[in-house]
């Protein structure tokens, strides 16, 4: 089952500003994440099912997962680059 990835305007420009290297890996393991979000990412505090973190070497995505019979998509909600 392939998740839909989704992605707000505001979220998109931090992703566009990220270093090249950075935003490849980001964009590799969300590939991964919609495949699997629940196997490739670490719930975010109490594991609620919902929000999951992806947590990279340089980069840290909070994502939001609907996981319903009408929708599996997973929303990137933030992401925070150390660098």
């Amino acid at each position: 089952m392939t998740f839909r990835l989704k992605i707000d305007p505001v979220v998109q420009a931090v992703y566009d500003s990220l270093p090249d290297d950075v935003a490849s890996t980001l964009t590799l393991a969300l590939a991964e994440v919609c495949d699997d979000p629940f196997a490739r990412t670490d719930p975010y505090g109490v594991d609620d099912g919902v929000t999951r973190l992806l947590i990279l070497d340089r980069v840290i995505a909070m994502l939001l997962v609907t996981n319903t019979p009408a929708m599996q998509a997973v929303r990137i909600l933030q992401i925070t680059y150390d660098g």
